[in-house]
C-alpha cells in the first residue's frame, strides 16, 4: 500500500519531534527522522518500515544536505519537512550571556532551521508534482519574551521572519510555510515549569502544562492541509499559561 506520504521531521529523537515523527509513522507516511541521537532514532525506526534514521547535526551544512539527499534516495520525494530542531541556551541577563551560548542558540534555531528549510525548498521546487510544505516550529517567544530568554527569544522572532519570506518565496513553487508557536508543552525542555520558573514581576511560579499530544494535533492539521491552504501562523499553548497578559 502506498504510503500517505513522506515527512522529515528534525529533532526527531525526544520531545515534540519525536512525538510528531511517531503519530506519522503510525498514520501511514514515510518519516525521515533527523536528530545528533543515532541510538534514539534508531529506537524509534525499529520495526517500522516507512522509517529512516538519519543521524545529523542540523547546524552542519554537509550533514543536512546529505540527510536530505538520503532520504529523497529512498522514499522518492519529500511533501513535509518539520523544522523542529532547537534550544534553549541558559537564561539571564544579556549581560551574563557568553558568546558562545548566544552563538550556539543562532547555530541550532536559526541556522539550523535556514539549512533544513532550503534543502527541503530545493527538493520540492524541482519534485515532481512539485510542491510540498515547511512547518517551521516557532514558539510563543517568537511573540512575547521571557525573562531572561534573549538568545531563545531573538532566535525565534527570526524564525517568525524564516516563515513568512518562504511562505513568499514558495508561492510560485506551490510551496506552503507555516509556522506553530507552542506554549508549555510537556516535554524535557518544559518539565521545569511544573516545578516554577521566574515570572515578569519577578516571583517564581509554577505554570499549567499540557500533553504533547495536542501539540501533535496541530502539527497533523497543518500538514494535511489541501495544496491550496495553508496554516500560516497557529498558536498552541495551556489554557492557563501566562501568555496573554505576559509581562
Amino acid at each position: 500500500m502506498a504510503a500517505a506520504g513522506t515527512l522529515l521531521v528534525t529533532g526527531a529523537s525526544g520531545g515534540i519531534g519525536r512525538a510528531v515523527a511517531a503519530r506519522f509513522l503510525d498514520a501511514g507516511w514515510n518519516v525521515a527522522l533527523l536528530a545528533r541521537r543515532a541510538e534514539a532514532l534508531q529506537a524509534l525506526a525499529e520495526g517500522r518500515p516507512g522509517a529512516l534514521a538519519l543521524p545529523c547535526d542540523v547546524t552542519r551544512e554537509a550533514e543536512v544536505e546529505a540527510a536530505f539527499a538520503a532520504a529523497l534516495e529512498r522514499f522518492g520525494r519529500l511533501d513535509v519537512l518539520f523544522n523542529n530542531a532547537g534550544i534553549f541556551p541558559p537564561s539571564g541577563p544579556i549581560d551574563e550571556l557568553e558568546l558562545a551560548d548566544w552563538q550556539r542558540a543562532v547555530d541550532v534555531n536559526l541556522t539550523g532551521m535556514f539549512l533544513a528549510a532550503r534543502a527541503a525548498f530545493r527538493i520540492m521546487r524541482r519534485q515532481s508534482p512539485r510542491g510540498g510544505r515547511i512547518i517551521n516550529n516557532g514558539s510563543i517567544s517568537a511573540h512575547a519574551p521571557r525573562p531572561g530568554s534573549v538568545g531563545y527569544t531573538a532566535t525565534k522572532h527570526a524564525v517568525t521572519g524564516l516563515t513568512r519570506t518562504l511562505a513568499l518565496d514558495g508561492r510560485p513553487f506551490d510551496i506552503a510555510c507555516g509556522q506553530i508557536d507552542i506554549g508549555n508543552a510537556l516535554t524535557d525542555m518544559a518539565e521545569k515549569m511544573t516545578r516554577g520558573v521566574p515570572q515578569a514581576d519577578g516571583s517564581v511560579r509554577v505554570e499549567p502544562v499540557m500533553d504533547v499530544a495536542a501539540v501533535v494535533d496541530a502539527v497533523e492539521t497543518m500538514a494535511r492541509m489541501p495544496a491550496g491552504a495553508n496554516v500560516l501562523f497557529l498558536t498552541v499553548m495551556a489554557t492557563g499559561m501566562p501568555f496573554v497578559g505576559r509581562g
